[in-house]
């Protein structure tokens, strides 16, 4: 007797077991958020119609990808993952041009590339495009919606997967929500939050702080023609969205599906910490913000699951790791979210010559490892860097303390410190709490401008290898290291935007250089400073591929080498360990380490230098030892 052929899986078969998974990780966030308001069975209804529409529309190519992912759901936590995050404009000036220099990009080692703000923002000030008016369209700027689409298409078949990101706290006041809204559409005005008077708002502010306090003071803007307030906690043009409504969380996930669509497969989630508001609170890191995360992220996964969630959260260590997921959220939310801890710590280590401080705050606050999850690591990007030093954490280093040293690290950056080799600027200074916030390129914060101001090669040389240390530290750190454009040549701060009424008031655009491509040219001549630069980290890039132990989902043990001045990390592979050692000073330096016979480093293929039982690290040198 035969036996019956086996049925073929539709598309909608694939459909109909992703929605049966992903139901089971939705009803409890979709239940605690909006239960209240809205059967929950009603809402996974219009939910499941919502994301077969999706689905129904997406392009086989992109099905063909999300059937992959789904066999290797852990496909962004392999050693090989290199991200480049870059502004288009500044990068190739527009979307057309994109395609011509994906070879630049491969050369690199890349497979991941963001683009910064690329959907329509509002015209004039527009806080560096993240005030969108459409996020269905393109900015007109850089091109089109088809000329994304292309870019998206051929950095896929080069093995690269397009991020763009995905303003989630707020649109910007010229959006389509927000005109309705202000028209007087009840509908719409439940998209964001409105008030009749200023009693709410100044309870409110009694808890909040204030992202800009320089360019936008408070976090409310009354407007006259509506006779309401409106939440703007970052800039008057930017309304904060009311995620206790469930039609915005319907609202929003029907346009990340519909960008997935159009071939994004990493959504960087812009402002997340801020999503949910309550009285007596900072309205920053509530818990409320997990269960959007996850119901984002779930819903994600039923119709498009080649596309994973990167969460923006600037936030203090024991706030930033639940966005990847602890307790009831472990495994289930944004995949990605970026280690900001990482680049304080870094950059606080290199000005001290001390590392003391890094390795009890990324040994105390951090887990060795996530599910299904890791971080993003920078030292450097578009925004500026907020000294998050705790009281609590320089408590554990005496004599320092937070604030002083928060006022020594501002200062040292801007170069004002005696002995400084950095040129930054200060950016938000807080009269009411002294703190300040640091602008500077990673070249420049390095001490290359300053050196090559001085015309000293000894301080030339000095830079490039504090700028090779810390692109050697988040390849092998754990997680997706990020190189921010330019830094892989060495670009250093750009003080023409004061020169740009439309860019003045924002002096991060210091770090935004245009990419210099006369240097890319000739970036294979290792006898220039950015050739230097960019054959070593081309070389720590093609190194982080070929150690298995690299990866991302594979546990960092912090830990402490007895020297001060050296920062040593374990990398506990399941065959072998990685023993990382970053010295953060410009003096050589010995660390005792009980290494197995045969142990070399990685990066040079050569075994470690030795003085009896001490290992011995050049000024500013990294080593990835393993047997």
């Amino acid at each position: 007797m035969r036996a019956p052929a086996a049925k073929r899986i539709t598309n909608q078969d694939l459909f109909a077991l992703r929605w049966q998974r992903g139901r089971r990780d939705l009803i409890g966030p979709l239940t605690r958020l909006y239960g209240g308001q809205i059967d929950p069975e009603e809402l996974l209804d219009r939910l499941r119609d919502l994301l077969t529409k999706h689905w129904t529309a997406r392009p086989a190519d992109l099905r063909r990808l999300d059937l992959e992912r789904d066999l290797n759901p852990d496909w962004f936590l392999g050693q090989d993952m290199v991200a480049y995050v870059f502004y288009i404009d500044r990068f190739v000036g527009r979307l057309d041009h994109l395609p011509s220099h994906i070879d630049y990009l491969a050369d690199l080692g890349v497979t991941y590339a963001h683009m910064m703000p690329c959907l329509k923002p509002r015209p004039g000030p527009s806080d560096g495009g993240y005030a969108v008016m459409d996020y269905r369209q393109i900015n007109p700027a850089l091109g089109t919606m088809a000329d994304f689409q292309k870019s998206n298409l051929m950095l896929r078949a080069s093995g690269i997967s397009p991020c763009i990101d995905m303003v989630l706290n707020h649109t910007a006041k010229e959006h389509e929500w927000a005109v309705k809204a202000r028209g007087g559409d009840p509908f719409y005005q439940a998209f964001y939050r409105m008030f009749d008077d200023d009693r709410l708002p100044r309870q409110y502010e009694q808890t909040l702080v204030e992202i800009f306090p320089t360019q936008a003071p408070g976090n409310f803007t009354y407007y006259d023609d509506i006779g309401k307030w409106v939440w703007t906690t970052f800039n008057e043009y930017q309304w904060d969205l009311n995620w206790e409504n469930p039609e915005v969380f319907l609202a929003v996930l029907d346009t990340i599906l519909f960008l997935a669509n159009k071939g994004v497969e990493v959504f960087r989630l812009d402002a997340v910490a801020f999503m949910w508001k309550r009285m007596g609170t900072g309205c920053q890191n509530l818990p409320e913000v997990h269960d959007i995360l996850q119901a984002l992220t779930q819903a994600t996964r039923v119709a498009a699951p080649a596309v994973i969630h990167k969460a923006e959260a600037i936030v203090g260590p024991t706030d930033l790791v639940p966005y990847l997921g602890t307790g009831s959220h472990a495994g289930r939310e944004s995949q990605l979210a970026y280690h900001n801890n990482l680049m304080v710590q870094f950059w606080s280590s290199l000005a001290a010559r001390d590392t003391r401080l890094m390795t009890h705050v990324l040994r105390t606050h951090f887990p060795e490892s996530f599910r299904r999850a890791c971080f993003a690591t920078y030292i450097r990007c578009h925004d500026d860097i907020g000294w998050a030093i705790t009281e609590e954490d320089a408590a554990h280093i005496p004599p320092m303390t937070g604030p002083g040293h928060r006022g020594f690290l501002a200062e040292f950056y801007t170069g004002r410190f005696p002995g400084s080799f950095a040129r930054g600027a200060d950016f938000q200074s807080n009269p009411a709490t002294g703190d300040r916030r640091t602008n500077g390129s990673f070249a420049s914060l390095a001490g290359l401008e300053a050196a090559g101001h001085a015309e000293d090669p000894q301080a030339v040389d000095l830079a490039i290898r504090r700028i090779l240390m810390g692109h050697a530290l988040i390849a092998s750190f754990g997680g997706i290291p990020l190189i921010y454009m330019g830094d892989e040549l060495g670009l250093m701060n750009d003080y023409s935007y004061a020169d740009d009424p439309v860019l003045a008031d924002d002096s991060r655009w210091m770090q935004r250089p245009a990419m210099d491509w006369s240097k890319a040219d000739t970036r294979h001549d290792v006898s220039t400073p950015h050739g230097r630069i960019y054959q070593g980290v081309r070389h720590i890039m093609a190194t982080r591929k070929g150690a298995l132990q690299l990866a991302s989902d594979i546990p960092t043990r912090v830990v402490d080498c007895g020297n001060s001045a050296v920062f040593c990390y374990q990398r506990l592979g399941d065959d072998r360990q990685v023993t990382c050692l970053a010295n953060f000073t410009e003096e050589i330096q010995q660390v005792a380490l009980d290494l197995p016979e045969g142990a070399i480093d990685l990066l040079t293929g050569q075994p470690p230098e030795r003085a009896g039982a001490h290992v011995v690290l050049g000024p500013y040198a990294n080593l990835w030892l393993r047997a």
